[in-house]
């Protein structure tokens, strides 16, 4: 193995630190940019918390509310001038992995003179990488996507019906302000999709991962495990603290770069997913939930051996004589039946997705990340015609 590892995000953890947010802002600047979404937290009594400690560290305040699930670039321009407007020089996510990604997009984009959507490779000749941005304190409320110590943003132009992606280090936030007590009010799907998502974040790097790397495929099982185990009780009572707080853990440490790193792990069911929630809005551990079950299928034929050991280490299966494939097959019938027993969809009938479109999504796919080949990165590679095959294995 080869790689450098840094995550510089500081992470404040625990129930109740959403009341240290003033003094953690106070010491990134004078006035936040505050970035929610569609208006959850102010109904749950988060905003006004987060508000009244930001004024009483004596931090100013202006808001770019009605961020959307699949964050617009429409958004991101939005949230940047009203930044440059209200003289903002921090900004602030309370929220999900949408708005957290939307604020790290706006604080780039607030300091880039450009169009903010050169940031986000869509098949242009040239892709910007950000150069500078505002420091971004994230306070996620939702276990699903890790984006709160990361330096990744994923931004739909709708516009086009292109849904991208961005990473950069400019864009890691100074400090994740994670309180597990923030979660309790999501609803049950929610919090299924926020558990098929943080899998599916590992799972990418496990199957699309060089191999040779043993003590990151400990860490993914055991952040898989866990997920399963503590899960199925968040979903079932929401009010459980501990288990939010053992998934919001897991959500965190599945995409802060630990698990995958020397990996040199590819993301081809997020990038198939991304181009379905581009055109149908859907949610996108939903749409995970329904990708990542197929593309496993097809992947386990390629890399039998890395699927077995998954049926073996996190389902409990063992190989029966010496076929390996059908125990990989398996195991994916039964990480499928998990998601399911946790209400999650496992087809695109259940999403409203059907046939029609299908090699568009492949073609849309293929514009956002290809290789030198024209193909979609992975373990294996996917053709367009491959996308298509693995999405109609999912009707």
């Amino acid at each position: 193995m080869n790689f450098e590892f840094q995550n510089p995000t500081r992470l404040i953890f625990g129930a109740g630190t959403l009341a240290r947010l003033g003094e953690v802002v106070a010491g990134c600047g004078g006035k936040a940019l505050v970035v929610t979404g569609g208006g959850s937290v102010k109904r749950n009594g988060t905003f006004g918390r987060a508000a009244a400690s930001l004024a009483g560290a004596g931090v100013g305040m202006a808001e770019c509310a009605g961020v959307e699930p699949n964050p617009r670039i429409s958004s991101v321009e939005r949230g940047a001038q009203i930044v440059r407007e209200q003289g903002c020089d921090v900004v602030v996510a309370i929220g999900g992995g949408s708005t957290m990604d939307a604020a790290k997009a706006i604080a780039a984009a607030a300091v880039y003179d450009g169009d903010p959507w050169d940031f986000f490779p869509h098949g242009q000749d040239r892709v910007v990488a950000p150069a500078a941005a505002l420091p971004v304190v994230t306070v996620p409320t939702l276990a699903a996507t890790g984006s709160e110590s990361n330096g990744g943003a994923v931004i739909t132009n709708e516009r086009t019906t292109v849904k991208s992606f961005v990473k950069s280090p400019v864009l890691y936030p100074r400090t994740a302000i994670v309180d597990p007590e923030l979660t309790v009010s999501v609803p049950r799907d929610q919090t299924a999709y926020g558990v098929c998502d943080l899998i599916t974040h590992v799972t990418e790097s496990y199957f699309n991962g060089i191999g040779g790397t043993p003590i990151q495929d400990r860490f993914a099982e055991g952040v898989i495990l866990t997920a399963m185990e503590w899960g199925p009780r968040a979903v079932a009572d929401g009010s459980d603290v501990e288990a939010r707080a053992q998934v919001q853990w897991a959500a965190l440490v599945a995409l802060n770069g630990w698990v995958q790193v020397g990996t040199q792990g590819m993301a081809p069911v997020h990038m198939i997913e991304h181009t379905l929630s581009a055109h149908h809005d859907v949610t996108h551990g939903a749409g995970l939930a329904v990708v990542n079950p197929a593309w496993m299928r097809f992947a386990a034929r390629a890399r039998t051996g890395r699927f077995t050991q998954f049926a073996e280490r996190v389902l409990g299966l063992a190989p029966k004589g010496s076929d390996d494939l059908a125990c990989a097959l398996d195991g994916i019938d039964r990480f499928e039946a998990f998601l399911r027993s946790i209400g999650c969809p496992t087809r695109l009938s259940e999403i409203g997705i059907g046939e029609g479109l299908l090699e568009r999504y492949a073609e849309d796919t293929l514009l956002v990340v290809r290789d030198a080949d024209g193909n979609l990165p992975g373990r294996p590679a996917l053709t367009r015609d491959d996308i298509v095959a693995v999405l109609r294995a999912a009707l």
